[in-house]
């Protein structure tokens, strides 16, 4: 795999977490979604190096200095009876994108997830979001479109356990 000079990828480590939720920011101030990005530090140490842990994640250094980010959770497909790969987020900072990073992200990924016995890797993209949509096309990915994502939160998900 080819990466621009001085870039490297390696899983996160203790003490990672502030740079994970860094980069969460990150992304979703570009999805123009920040007021819904409250996760911590700490919830990220959690999820990431708790037991168990809930999130694996993927930090993108150029000379030891982080400019993007992977995180995923493994789910599982009743249908195939084999887990998948979820990736929930990947970033790069826009002044490092078109180098060959994003797709590097990807093929890490790819290669982990048939290590690990998953058939397939799923994520989900905002449906404005023509420049990504454009990358995952061309890695090959096709968009489920068929499907819809459905979500339970907040007052609704606590109304529903409490009935």
């Amino acid at each position: 795999m080819t990466l621009p000079p001085g870039v490297t990828l390696r899983d996160a480590a203790p003490g990672d977490e502030g740079t994970v939720a860094h980069f969460v920011r990150r992304l979703a101030d570009y999805e123009k979604l920040l007021h819904h990005a409250t996760a911590t530090d700490e919830d990220f140490r959690v999820a990431l190096f708790g037991t168990p842990a809930r999130l694996s994640a993927l930090i993108v250094e150029q000379a030891g200095t982080p400019i993007g980010f992977a995180v995923w959770f493994y789910d599982f497909s009743t249908f195939m009876g084999k887990p998948g790969l979820y990736l929930e987020d990947i970033f790069v900072e826009p002044e490092h994108r078109g180098g060959g990073i994003g797709k590097a992200i990807f093929r890490v990924l790819a290669k982990r997830a048939l290590a690990e016995g998953c058939t397939r890797m799923n994520w989900s993209v905002l449906d404005w979001n023509a420049p990504s949509i454009a990358f995952y096309r061309a890695l090959g990915a096709v968009g489920q479109d068929e499907w819809t994502v459905q979500r339970l939160e907040g007052a609704a998900l606590a109304a529903l356990a409490a009935e």
